[in-house]
Parts: C-alpha cells; structure tokens; sequence
C-alpha cells in the first residue's frame, strides 16, 4: 500500500523544482531589464527588448511583472540588494557603515550604466506621478535615517565633531553622494566619488579609515 509519503514527496520535489525555475526566470528578466534601462533609459526601453533578451515573448514577460512600473521598481529595489551586499547600513556600528559608503562608491565607478539610469530616474521620480516616485521618497528616508542613527553612534562613543550634529551630517552624506555621482557622470576622469566621499567623512568624524568588519574578523 502507497503510504502519503510516498505521495506527497515527488510533489514537493516538483514545486521545489517550479519555484527554483521561476525564481531563476524573474532574476534572468531583472539582469536583463537592469541592462536595457541602464543603455537606453527607462522610457525608451522596452518591455519587447527585455524579453528578447531572455528569450521569451513580452506576454511570458507579463506573467512575472504585471506592468513596467512593476518591473522598474523590482530593478530598483534589486540594486538596492546589490549595494546592501557592501553597505552594512543597518549596522548598529556607525564607522562600519560609514566604510561600506566608500566601498559602495568605488563599486559605483564599475557600473556606469547603472549609476546614470538611478541619476536619471531619481531627478525624473519627482514628479509625483512618475512610477519610482514612491520608492525614491521611501529609499531617500530609510538611507538618511540609517545613516544619521550611524553618525548619531558616534557622537555618542564621541567620535563626531564639534558643531556637527547627526541629522546635518546624514544630510549632506546623501547630498554629496548623489552630487558627486552626477560630476562623475560628466567627467569621470575629473574625480575619485570614493575618494571625495572619505575627505568628507573625515572632516567631521574620527574614524580609522583602514578598518573593515572582513580584517577584525580574520584577526
């Protein structure tokens, strides 16, 4: 006689096996949609162009993102994945966070394309019917709120200087982040975005810049 297990593990085994290629086809349109908004901008890239890509028709294309506002906002928060891979930004050690800003700005410098389509979305988004809208309004706070709890740390181990306060300091973090993408952008030959970002962490923290999480724990 059959027993359930006998039953119910092949299906289990299957669903596993369903999941695993749909979740390898959703991240195959991400790459894919993350490149052709990176060439050619997210109004002028197509939904058709993606789907080529991944060798599938724009309906299949449909079935995992019910629309391109829905995709572009996957792209975008599957870069924020990306960058949350270096910036461990809900660290609760304020220098640490602090060094995988710098990090994540010399990562920055290997992706062009990526880093003028969130230059361009971000400036378009406010508008207040464009479809990342939202998203930015929400990465904006959650980004300046990590980082000011970080500079807010180190006031407290009395790291932070004179006169600048957490809030300010997260502020003009994010400010010049963004700004100096832009520069770079531009004239890339003109400056170094993770050198730039340091001198400016430096004028008002103290912080040993050389340290990394990776060293303290291989020591």
């Amino acid at each position: 006689m059959m027993t359930t297990t006998d039953t119910t593990a092949p299906e289990r085994r299957r669903r596993r096996g369903t999941y695993a290629k749909t979740e390898a086809t959703r991240q195959a349109i991400l790459d894919a949609a993350l490149e052709v908004f990176s060439q050619s901008g997210y109004r002028a890239g197509s939904l058709r162009d993606i789907a080529t890509r991944v060798g599938m028709s724009e309906a299949g294309l449909l079935h995992h993102f019910r629309n391109k506002s829905a995709l572009l906002e996957a792209v975008l928060e599957e870069r924020d994945a990306r960058a949350r891979a270096l910036v461990p930004i809900e660290s609760e050690d304020g220098a640490d966070v602090l060094r995988g800003l710098i990090d994540l700005a010399s990562h920055n410098a290997s992706t062009p394309g990526v880093v003028e389509l969130y230059t361009t979305l971000s400036a378009e988004a406010t508008a207040s019917d464009h479809p990342a809208h939202g998203y930015f309004v929400r990465r904006y706070e959650y980004t300046r709120g990590n980082i000011e709890r970080s500079f807010r740390t180190l006031r407290d181990e009395g790291r932070l200087r004179h006169g600048m306060t957490p809030r300010r300091a997260a502020i003009m973090a994010v400010a010049l982040m963004d700004g100096l993408q832009v520069q770079w952008l531009l004239e890339r030959d003109a400056l170094d975005m993770a050198a730039e970002l340091q001198a400016m962490f430096a004028s008002f923290v103290d912080i040993d810049w050389s340290r990394r999480p990776r060293d303290e724990a291989s020591s």
